[in-house]
């Protein structure tokens, strides 16, 4: 790890370096000297840094083209029309393209004499070209560069680039909140960063109004007051009317996805009638706006598994998978954070990784449809980070692993989790992979194998891999990975090697000293109820005797391939749910709505990469 850099809550010293711990180096020294040429306080720099990129580099693959740690863009119009961005063959590509906005790299770039492609790719170029144009902002408004960091608020809201005065104000205020607070973190690149607190730091909002942005309504939405949301409702054929959780169908999960497009290709898509998916709630990468396309009350198509649809919400985010460390924004984590504990709060959604779940940890509902689930959002999303933002941090606890059937928690330090996957052309609609390519890179999971050594096989899936096969390093192979925040029971240990059950198996993984993993505490460890393997579903639809006179009855069988053996134990949900199914009013053979709830109930288990569901009946607490 490289060394602590502590950015001072005070007003920048001559000294270019002013401001730096005894032997800073790198970004903080890179802060310190922007402030110093540019007239911009420290903490101001800083925080609008962290506040774009988290500190991180970015490189401009997101449709806000956010280049370095300041985020200062360069869109063009064949990014807008890349792959699945959704502009392809449109007329008018070029004219979203030229907004200013979108080309705050190439303006600041002229501000300090750089050449654009240097201020792309260097993070000090980037850092003193941001600081430049955050000056030029200030100046423009007050006349000068006061080295008050109060002062500086209305120049901040235009640094978000948004004309939209929730999204600016609440960029502007999370800007400040930072300085006040203070931050740290470790980057991708190792570096610990740490932003001292500005005490009582109170803004001065006096130039926003000069800023004439636009005030954009929300009626008809249902996300946190303070968010930039909007509603864009999809077509019927995309989702069914219900009346969660009032009709007895309880929300009981929050899916995070990402688009594979544009924010506007995927808003667009919802609203396709022939598209028959829909989520939820869409969020922009840019600056975290929101579009409402599924109002929480009905049944949107987003994961794949309709019994999961019935009892969950569904969050798109604008972004690639197989680019997503630099899709992912820290506006889109925030503003994505504060709607799921909204969420939560209101629907009484447990907020841990049983609940709050990837579109990759969604089961399959049937044996066909097993292997063709998504992967979204992918091996770059921080599940570390987003948790702790919801207050249930991933690594509570104590870092290490207890004795055999203790459980533990999935806890890799995502900045220095390096794992290589291979990302082929077909993982990819950006266009960016023109050939299969391997990328070592800060991830969220880990690879499990069948023994303890870095040589052994991957673990093997019955549906994805046929006939016994290994798994694959593929960035679209999740059937031997555990991903942050999963939880498993203690199969072994072997060396600097920890043994979990695992789809029916005994798995390992890389553990040393205990560094990926924390000893989770207050779960509920199931084994089965007798001597024999306990049956293992993907979807919970009441037994067929229980559904009214004139419904077909659905049918969700065991997986043929899948089982929980006796003696293997796994972790399941507190407590279970009910069997139950929905069938829509239609109009004509149903004028109302028709709720079935069973008399069975179901646990949720954490079973491979994916949940799974097992009958109360087949197993008891260990």
């Amino acid at each position: 790890m490289g060394a602590t850099l502590v950015v001072m809550g005070c007003v920048t010293a001559p000294d270019a370096s002013a401001g730096a711990a005894p032997g800073a180096a790198g970004e903080q020294r890179d802060f310190a000297y922007a402030a110093h040429e540019s007239g911009v306080p420290e903490p101001v720099v800083a925080a609008v840094a962290y506040q774009e990129s988290g500190w991180d580099v970015h490189q401009g693959h997101n449709t806000g083209g956010g280049y370095g740690p300041m985020s200062l863009t360069d869109v063009t119009p064949s990014m807008l029309a890349a792959g699945a961005a959704g502009a392809a063959g449109r007329s008018d590509q070029a004219s979203p393209a030229s907004d200013p906005s979108l080309h705050t790299l190439t303006i600041a770039a002229a501000l300090v004499g750089l050449p654009a492609q240097r201020v792309r790719t260097d993070r000090r170029s980037n850092i003193r070209a941001a600081a430049a144009l955050l000056a030029s902002y200030e100046r423009k408004l007050r006349g000068s560069t006061p080295q008050d960091p109060a002062q500086w608020y209305a120049a901040v809201a235009r640094y978000s680039g948004s004309s939209d005065q929730a999204a600016a104000t609440r960029f502007a205020d999370r800007v400040f909140a930072t300085m006040r607070a203070g931050a740290e973190r470790t980057t991708a690149d190792g570096q610990h960063v740490r932003l001292a607190p500005v005490r009582a730091l109170l803004a001065d909002t006096t130039g926003l109004a000069s800023l004439r942005l636009e005030q954009t309504a929300s009626a008809g939405t249902d996300c946190p007051p303070d968010l930039d949301c909007r509603s864009a409702p999809a077509a019927t054929t995309n989702y069914q009317v219900a009346n969660r959780p009032s009709d007895g169908m309880t929300i009981d999960y929050i899916v995070i996805h990402d688009t594979e497009s544009s924010y506007e290709s995927a808003v667009n898509s919802f609203q396709n009638p022939a598209n028959r998916a829909a989520a939820n709630y869409v969020m922009r990468a840019s600056d975290g706006a929101v579009t409402l396309s599924v109002a929480d009350k009905d049944l949107a198509f987003h994961a794949g598994n309709y019994w999961f649809n019935m009892h969950s919400i569904g969050i798109e985010h604008e972004g690639f998978a197989a680019h997503g460390a630099t899709w992912y924004t820290q506006v889109q984590y925030e503003n994505t954070a504060d709607l799921v504990t909204y969420l939560a709060e209101k629907y009484h959604i447990r907020l841990d990784r049983e609940h709050i779940i990837g579109h990759d940890n969604v089961p399959g509902p049937v044996d066909s449809s097993v292997s063709g689930m998504h992967w979204d959002p992918g091996p770059y999303w921080d599940w570390n980070r987003f948790m702790a933002m919801l207050g249930a941090p991933t690594s509570e606890g104590r870092h290490g692993v207890g004795p055999v059937g203790t459980a533990v928690t999935i806890a890799p330090r995502f900045a220095s989790n390096d794992q290589t996957v291979r990302v082929c052309p077909a993982d990819d609609p950006t266009g960016a992979t023109p050939a299969c390519t391997d990328r070592t890179e800060p991830s969220n999971f880990l690879y499990v194998r069948t023994a303890p050594s870095a040589s052994a096989p991957l673990a093997a899936d019955p549906y994805v891999h046929a006939g016994g096969s290994p798994g694959t390093d593929e960035i679209n192979d999740w059937s031997a990975t555990v991903s942050a925040g999963q939880q498993f029971v203690v199969a072994g240990r072997q060396g600097e090697w920890t043994a979990v059950w695992y789809g029916g198996q005994k798995v390992w993984f890389d553990n040393p000293h205990g560094m990926n993993t924390v000893r989770a505490r207050h779960v509920k460890i199931l084994t089965t109820a007798g001597d024999t393997a306990a049956r293992v579903y993907g979807e919970a639809y009441p037994d067929p005797s229980e559904y009214p006179a004139g419904l077909s009855p659905d049918s969700a069988p065991a997986f043929t391939r899948y089982t929980f053996p006796a003696g293997q134990e796994y972790v399941a949900t507190d407590r279970p749910a009910h069997r139950d199914d929905f069938y829509p009013a239609n109009g004509t053979t149903r004028p109302t709505e028709t709720y079935i709830q069973g008399a069975g109930t179901m646990y949720t288990i954490q079973y491979n990469h994916r949940l799974a569901l097992v009958d109360t009946t087949d197993v008891h607490r260990a």
